[in-house]
């Protein structure tokens, strides 16, 4: 559906008595709320819905607080979840009194990022491909005020179980680290991950694959098809949706935090990427390494240039800083090679078809808001290909194998939120180029950051001091 009518004609159709109209905030949320559909027409498309602007992580201040969602018929489902039928569209925020823009809108951003590159004359398209992890426990416990604080996570599962009088215990739980393509009855996820696949199939997003991961206790993966970069992240956002609403029908429920068990893998979105231009992909060339062309060797070098800066928009929360250290499969490494996963930027070996060649970037976790995240990425590089950034050479090699005087001369990611958020402090021109980004909305993000959540878990104390330091 492209336009206006056809959404109408769709929602007449389809018997809908409801519209949910969908945005996201500056964090990464999906916001709603829902009218019905003898309130919403034609005029609505070009008019608008009138919402609290205040009222929304990151966006306005109160005494500016109106603001005005414009849907997307280009988005409009039916949504899945709803007991009457209900619409679902995605909308876009503006300025009700300039008509402008909003430009702390994130979707706004990625559009702008689309925008940018075809104006550079480099491609005209672009195509991302997320690999969402999340995992699916069935209890979850957390609370912290002026004198406790503790979480806890149960999972049939776990293989902390293993134990457990369950009236019978029939074992067949993951190991710590066991947790990749083991069947059933070790599975016992297979059939909710498959409705939740064909939930995604019914709302228009092409799901590829869906399979058991590495980690214990119910961590999984499911695979969408690559698409343009805003699509995808509409795509990404209806993905969580369907998710973690499909596990609460059973019961269950589903977390994207990065690294929610200590001493097991945490949860990453490795990003594929390509461009293309007139219908041919830019990334190829058979005789080079990987079957890389110089213009995906130079986006790389432009990854692999601001890779310290863009984790504060790819990994951005202080929990993300669990996931990246080594030991894991985590991509600490800021260098690029084929097939090897510990790097940051792996070359995918599957297919020598031309328009299979992709580069995938690692750190990125699905705690990131996907309409910046993604923008960032392509921003960088084509920063790297503006400016012929060459990447240095490819790493082969086990790099947690190699000796400390070569492993020392390879750059990593920050260490933590504060780190990453000061390296986008002093790195972020290429994010401004094309006015896809401005200043606005990254002092935003990094006071954002800064203020509610790193210092907010800087200024608690942690449970494990108690264990290391009660009784000095």
């Amino acid at each position: 559906m492209k336009t206006a009518k056809e959404v109408l004609a769709f929602a007449k159709e389809k018997d809908v008595k409801m519209v949910d109209v969908k945005f996201i905030d500056l964090p990464g949320m999906w916001q709603h709320f829902s009218v019905p559909i003898q309130e919403f027409d034609e005029s609505t498309f070009a008019e608008g819905l009138g919402f609290d602007g205040s009222s929304i992580r990151g966006f306005r201040v109160i005494n500016e607080s109106d603001m005005i969602l414009i849907p997307d018929p280009g988005t409009a489902c039916i949504d899945p979840f709803c007991k009457a039928a209900t619409l679902s569209i995605i909308c876009d925020v503006f300025d009700p009194v300039t008509r402008e823009r909003y430009n702390r809108d994130p979707r706004g951003i990625a559009q702008r990022a689309e925008e940018y590159l075809k104006s550079t004359g480099i491609a005209d398209q672009s195509f991302w491909g997320p690999e969402a992890e999340f995992f699916i426990f069935d209890d979850i416990r957390f609370d912290q005020n002026q004198h406790s604080g503790y979480y806890f996570i149960d999972s049939v599962e776990g293989i902390w179980n293993s134990g457990r009088t369950e009236g019978p215990n029939l074992g067949y739980k993951p190991r710590y680290k066991e947790g990749y393509f083991p069947v059933a009855p070790t599975d016992t996820q297979q059939d909710l991950r498959t409705e939740m696949v064909l939930t995604m199939l019914d709302a228009g997003i092409p799901a590829e694959c869906q399979h058991h991961e590495v980690a214990t206790a119910g961590q999984a993966e499911i695979d969408i098809k690559y698409g343009p970069l805003t699509k995808m992240a509409d795509h990404l956002m209806m993905y969580k949706y369907i998710v973690k609403n499909t596990a609460r029908k059973y019961n269950k429920t589903v977390t994207f935090m990065p690294k929610p068990l200590f001493q097991d893998n945490g949860t990453g979105m490795h990003v594929h990427q390509s461009l293309w231009k007139d219908g041919k992909p830019l990334f190829f060339d058979p005789d080079g390494y990987a079957m890389l062309s110089e213009t995906a060797l130079y986006y790389i070098g432009g990854l692999l240039k601001h890779a310290r800066a863009l984790t504060a928009l790819t990994s951005p929360t202080t929990n993300s800083f669990k996931r990246l250290v080594p030991g894991y499969e985590a991509p600490v490494n800021l260098v690029y090679s084929q097939r090897n996963r510990s790097a940051a930027v792996r070359i995918p070996m599957y297919s020598s078809s031309p328009k299979a060649k992709r580069i995938e970037f690692r750190p990125p976790d699905p705690s990131c808001n996907p309409y910046l995240a993604f923008a960032a990425l392509l921003m960088a590089g084509l920063d790297g290909i503006k400016n012929k950034i060459n990447p240095g050479d490819p790493l082969d090699k086990d790099i947690f194998e190699l000796p400390p005087e070569e492993a020392k001369e390879i750059r990593s990611v920050p260490a933590s939120l504060e780190e990453a958020l000061k390296n986008l402090q002093d790195d972020h021109e290429f994010l401004l180029q094309g006015g896809v980004f401005d200043k606005d909305i990254l002092e935003t993000w990094i006071d954002y950051k800064l203020t509610r959540e790193f210092d907010a878990i800087r200024l608690r104390p942690h449970p494990y001091e108690f264990m290391l330091y009660y009784d000095i």
